[in-house]
């Protein structure tokens, strides 16, 4: 099987382009990724003298993955891309995290790190590095996080000293870096966040630099960056997509070369940090999902126990019921259907809306794709992680004893998904920034934009009669919305920031349950119209969309009251005072 898309003519059907890369992704995942997931949790990535070991498919996922076009698939032609939309790489990728979420982490990051070079770096850097990052031969990483500062980049302190030939001298720490070091790429390209001799303090001082692990030589060599790989983070899940500790300049030969602007680097970094958290988002509901159908199937296979008779009581003689029949395994396994699609339809509507940014025909349009993006990126990222691990945990609980035993793969699931509430910013994080920053962006723009949408929504679920108490429901939640925040932005007014921050991620798990139940809504709207003009799947498949969205605005909206009661409480009960009791 040749999963080559690169031949395709660059003049050919878009629609047809995009269906074939879904279909080499497809061909590659169930051949490549798949059948090594097990064994990769099994066998993780190790560390041994300086070196990093991983899994051999890691060097087939990136040399196949540069092959076809995986990694420089959103690049213009001319720097050997295929100008993907980032929702049509979305869509392939989902399919790569839910075969294997051990593997696609190491493309994404080189992809990701060849950006940053593509958008921000002279053209040297872009001749050196970028053609052989693009084909999978070297790989990339983002270096943000140091052993002192955690979260906070503004107290890291890896130093960058001019050199007289215009490189820089790199020395220091990183942890926890994704992909850092393997036993298969000929090199690993850094991108380091750094601060030159006095620079400013604060993040308006960090400034981005490429630190190769090997530097290219003049002859077309390489010689070894003086980067140091400390050691390789033992994991609770992904564990063959490892996680290494680096180290800068120990023997003060790590060579760095400038990324845009000094100061500027952050900046830079958080240009991509958009399109990170969508992956994040997508791949927790790729892991959710693959859990979901592996407890699908258990449920459909596995005899156990008796319907109950009109009388209370269970007959011995009669034939033994699949556990899909029993009401409590159906509720688990709407509740993770619920999630999986309504997350993943949220993950879509964000890389919808970067990929409008890009092409929008005004500034106000650009401006209003701009603020939408923002405003759901935080929850594109967290439910999906948050909800995610609830729902694998569900699926866990479908199949009982099992569950908990390796010879089942929820349990590996189970710990695979725990780390997305973590990636690239925490939930509280992320509770923050959507609290503190995004609901009041330009004075509140931003979210009236996105009530805008979903009101377009609410007409066209209102003139269904069908969907008319969802659209009523859906309604009523927007006015709780507006008296919750009612109560808690005079709180932002009065500069008692503490106070009105305090409960940001209680107002995230709220906000998250609204937009998922739009997505819902969005989806009954489809679902409903599709079916009435006879859609091209059959009739069960919208019936079956329409019954989660019921079952979501049965059991998962109406947690948004007990959560709005919490958020409108007046106690302070988290904020630390003088002489409280210990924790």
């Amino acid at each position: 099987m040749d999963y080559e898309f690169q031949y395709l003519n660059k003049q050919s059907d878009f629609y047809v382009k995009e269906l074939t890369v879904i279909w080499c992704v497809k061909e590659f995942a169930d051949r490549e990724m798949f059948p090594f997931f097990k064994e990769m949790d099994e066998n993780p990535a190790y560390h041994k003298d300086g070196k990093v070991f991983v899994h051999e498919q890691v060097k087939t996922m990136m040399y196949k993955g540069g092959e076809m076009g995986l990694i420089s698939a959103p690049f213009d032609y001319e720097m050997g891309g295929l100008q993907i939309p980032l929702m049509t790489q979305t869509a392939a990728y989902y399919i790569l995290d839910a075969a294997n979420n051990h593997l696609p982490g190491y493309p994404a990051l080189t992809q990701g790190a060849a950006e940053l070079i593509i958008h921000f770096g002279n053209e040297a850097l872009k001749e050196t590095y970028v053609g052989h990052m693009l084909s999978g031969v070297w790989g990339g990483t983002m270096c943000l996080t140091e052993p002192q500062a955690g979260s906070s980049l503004s107290d890291i302190v890896t130093k960058a000293t001019p050199a007289d030939d215009g490189s820089y001298n790199i020395s220091g720490q990183k942890i926890f870096i994704s992909g850092g070091d393997n036993n298969f790429t000929e090199n690993v390209v850094h991108l380091v966040l750094a601060r030159i001799e006095g620079a400013p303090k604060g993040t308006k001082g960090i400034s981005l630099f490429v630190v190769p692990k090997n530097r290219p030589t003049a002859d077309g060599g390489l010689e070894w960056n003086d980067v140091t790989t400390v050691a390789d983070f033992q994991k609770l899940g992904q564990r063959g997509y490892c996680t290494t500790h680096l180290g800068f300049g120990d023997k003060e030969d790590c060579k760095g070369w400038l990324v845009g602007e000094p100061h500027k680097g952050l900046h830079y970094m958080f240009l991509m940090m958009n399109a990170a958290r969508i992956a994040v988002g997508r791949g927790a509901s790729a892991i959710a999902s693959a859990a979901y159908y592996a407890s699908l199937a258990y449920a459909n296979e596995r005899p156990q126990g008796r319907k109950l008779s009109a009388d209370g009581k269970k007959n011995p003689d009669e034939q033994q019921s699949l556990i899909i029949e029993h009401p409590d395994v159906r509720r688990m396994l709407l509740m993770q259907k619920s999630v999986v699609e309504g997350s993943m339809s949220l993950v879509l509507l964000a890389a919808k809306y970067y990929d409008l940014i890009e092409t929008a025909e005004s500034a106000e349009e650009k401006e209003k794709y701009h603020l939408l993006l923002e405003m759901i990126i935080p929850i594109v990222k967290t439910y999906p992680s948050e909800a995610g691990l609830q729902a694998v945990n569900n699926g866990l609980q479908t199949l009982g004893g099992y569950g908990f035993c390796a010879d089942y793969i929820l349990q590996q699931y189970l710990r695979d998904i725990r780390i997305s509430s973590i990636y690239e910013g925490t939930t509280g994080i992320q509770s923050q920034d959507l609290l503190g920053r995004k609901v009041p962006m330009n004075n509140g723009k931003a979210l009236e934009l996105l009530t805008g949408e979903i009101m377009k929504t609410l007409t066209a679920a209102s003139q269904i009669q069908s969907l008319q108490p969802y659209a009523k429901t859906l309604g009523d939640k927007l006015k709780l919305t507006e008296k919750v925040l009612g109560h808690l932005m005079p709180f932002a007014m009065q500069g008692n920031y503490e106070r009105f921050l305090a409960d940001a991620s209680v107002f995230m798990e709220y906000l998250s349950l609204v937009l998922i139940g739009w997505t819902w809504l969005d989806l009954g709207v489809n679902a409903t119209k599709s079916k009435e003009n006879g859609g091209s799947y059959s009739p069960d498949f919208y019936d079956s969309k329409l019954h989660t969205m019921k079952y979501f605005y049965t059991y998962e909206l109406p947690k948004t009251s007990g959560l709005a009661e919490i958020l409108l409480n007046t106690e302070n009960i988290t904020i630390k005072k003088e002489n409280e009791p210990i924790v």
